[in-house]
């Protein structure tokens, strides 16, 4: 989708329509969530602080989060995607990845399914998005950032090792800004720099992340799309206004934090044995504790109490925070949530 969230906003919103948006906080302590690109064209973009991207716009529009109408989007967009094949595999409430080779439609052509699939989304949702079509999984991906906004890129297999060639190493997917980074110190800066450099090389400078580059590279990607995929965490965090100085305040904004990822979890019928804890202080400084469990965690009240322990072990934060954060991973399946699972016994 199209500056998902951000775009939401204007369609629901007309008066914001033309207008550059952020989605999150406009506070102090906010965070953009998503930018319109009316607002991206003045560099403001997701996860900048709210104080920055009203620098470099001043009349920047700041609306307020709505992750239940976000959601219910993005269910109407995945019902649209079920009706031409049962292999959908979502990244995110706005992005998946469809294998059409065999479609509810017999259609022969990936990018015809593409253009009928916009034109649905469009005509039931008010909203656009773009797509990329290619024969894996990589490349799709890729050429789906292409065009944006509204854009249909295709990328036939004759022509894919000359895109990713000329690709700059920051477009390409699974390679972030630090490893990007770390990648122009050694001189790589597009996919061919990437191309000629040795796997041994990358492995050494990569680990085990080295195959992958080597791979996409050469527009390799043999990953099928996974309609099963399962989510591996599930959390929630907060920025405060004022920092926190006393166990109570952070207890209390914990309860709140412990509450929405139960409320998820019940939801879905699910639950984690493993329980995180972020902490960032006021000096950016940031440390996580976890603990690990046998048996599923679900509940609100359980959840903040573990929260609460981690929080004091060894000892409670002495610097201020400006950040709490729960999740919740090692998710178990919904039958083992909702049965338990098999304990391994030392014999």
């Amino acid at each position: 989708m199209d500056a998902f969230f951000a775009s939401v906003e204007q369609r629901d919103f007309p008066e914001l329509r033309g207008k550059p948006v952020a989605v999150g906080g406009a506070g102090p302590r906010g965070v953009v969530a998503a930018a319109s690109y009316e607002a991206r064209a003045y560099g403001v973009h997701s996860a900048m602080p709210g104080s920055i991207a009203r620098r470099k716009c001043p009349h920047l529009i700041f609306a307020k989060s709505r992750f239940e109408v976000y959601e219910k989007v993005s269910r109407q967009i995945r019902a649209i995607f079920l009706r031409y094949t049962d292999l959908v595999e979502p990244l995110s409430l706005d992005e998946a990845y469809l294998d059409v080779t065999e479609n509810h439609f017999g259609i022969a052509s990936a990018t015809q399914i593409a253009k009928e699939i916009k034109q649905r989304i469009l005509e039931e949702t008010g909203l656009t998005a773009s797509a990329g079509v290619s024969y894996n999984k990589f490349l799709a991906k890729v050429a789906s950032a292409l065009q944006k906004p509204n854009g249909l890129t295709v990328v036939r297999p004759e022509k894919a090792e000359a895109l990713i060639e000329t690709l700059p190493i920051e477009k390409f997917y699974g390679i972030g800004s630090v490893t990007a980074g770390k990648m122009h110190t050694l001189g790589i800066h597009t996919g061919l720099d990437l191309k000629q450099r040795s796997l041994s090389e990358l492995s050494r400078h990569f680990g085990k992340s080295g195959l992958y580059y080597y791979e996409i590279a050469r527009a390799n990607d043999d990953r099928q799309v996974n309609p099963n995929r399962i989510r591996k965490s599930v959390g929630a965090e907060r920025t405060f206004a004022e920092d926190l100085t006393t166990a109570e305040e952070m207890d209390e904004r914990l309860k709140l934090l412990a509450e929405e990822i139960a409320e998820y979890l019940a939801a879905k019928n699910n639950a984690g044995r493993t329980v995180t804890i972020k902490i960032k202080y006021a000096d950016f400084t940031m440390n996580t504790r976890s603990k690990t469990f046998l048996s599923g965690i679900q509940s609100a009240d359980l959840l903040w109490q573990i929260a609460k322990e981690l929080l004091r072990a060894p000892f409670v934060p002495q610097l201020p925070v400006r950040l709490l954060g729960i999740s919740v991973s090692n998710l178990l399946s919904e039958e083992e949530a909702r049965f338990g699972h098999q304990l391994t016994l030392p014999f």
